[in-house]
């Protein structure tokens, strides 16, 4: 299980950093950046004790709004490096965040192997189907048939890529999806994730309103999982499968062992890796 102290109470603010936000005005990473913050609290762990690795992205940006300790990586590359992290460090409580063209699309043979190496720490993806940075380009969850970009002008034919069923074949221990929209929801479902012991994938619906400004109907459709969350993969797939993608909760929770190799010899510092190396 993520190393989670016990310690005095926290409040949401003691996670968040002095620097404001600067998404566009009704992005839903808005809301997750307060989901996270309120997790935190929930969990009660000392600041100290929280790292927040990302990647590229509007998402990306997650770190530098709290007040943890942050990396903010190349494209794509967030989760080998919060995986080096956490086997270095697992006192730690290590969570990794993005989006969906970070995770999926250049990071996406990073996230199948997180999920099959199953190393104890939750990656957090704030999904909007479209790469918001680069103005409006589709991600890897782009529908085939979307045609308001202009490089994709008559769609991008291609079925779009599957999150949720990719991390349940690949081996990820614990996976929720959540909206944007109703953060406190969203602050369980991360909390949930951070306490289940191996890797937790959570999916947050987070609308692009300036490049999907139809997203802005994803409300309608959000409906609670219409059943518990099953620890039997093939029970999951079958959900998986079926599902329209606007289903919120926790879809599955495994019982793998989290993957932690031994700790044989730790360098405190320079100097004594100098030792050991005769530099």
């Amino acid at each position: 299980m993520e190393a989670v102290s016990a310690c005095p109470s926290f409040s949401a603010r003691d996670y968040k950093s002095d620097v404001k936000p600067v998404w566009c005005p009704g992005c839903g990473d808005y809301s997750v950046l307060s989901s996270i913050t309120k997790a935190m609290a929930e969990l009660s762990v000392p600041p100290e004790n929280v790292a927040l690795v990302s990647g590229i992205g509007c998402s990306s940006r997650i770190p530098a709004y709290t007040n943890v300790f942050g990396f903010h990586g190349v494209h794509g590359r967030a989760l080998p490096i919060a995986t080096g992290l956490k086997i270095s460090r697992p006192e730690l409580t290590v969570i990794a965040s993005g989006g969906d063209g970070d995770g999926f699309s250049i990071g996406g043979n990073h996230f199948m192997h997180a999920c099959r190496r199953n190393v104890d720490m939750t990656y957090i993806v704030m999904d909007n189907e479209v790469y918001g940075m680069t103005k409006g380009q589709a991600s890897p969850t782009t529908a085939p048939d979307w045609e308001k970009s202009k490089l994709t002008p008559e769609g991008t034919g291609i079925n779009p890529f599957r999150p949720l069923v990719i991390a349940l074949a690949s081996g990820a221990n614990f996976i929720a999806r959540s909206f944007s929209g109703d953060p406190n929801h969203s602050a369980r479902m991360i909390a949930e994730a951070i306490r289940h012991p191996g890797f937790s994938f959570v999916q947050i619906l987070s609308p692009c309103v300036t490049f999907r400004p139809e997203q802005r109907d994803w409300k309608a459709g959000i409906r609670q999982a219409p059943v518990d969350a099953t620890t039997d993969a093939a029970r999951a797939a079958r959900r998986l499968m079926t599902d329209d993608g606007f289903n919120i909760g926790v879809l599955f929770r495994g019982d793998r062992k989290p993957f932690q190799p031994s700790m044989k010899a730790r360098v405190e510092s320079v100097r004594d890796l100098e030792k050991e190396f005769r530099i």
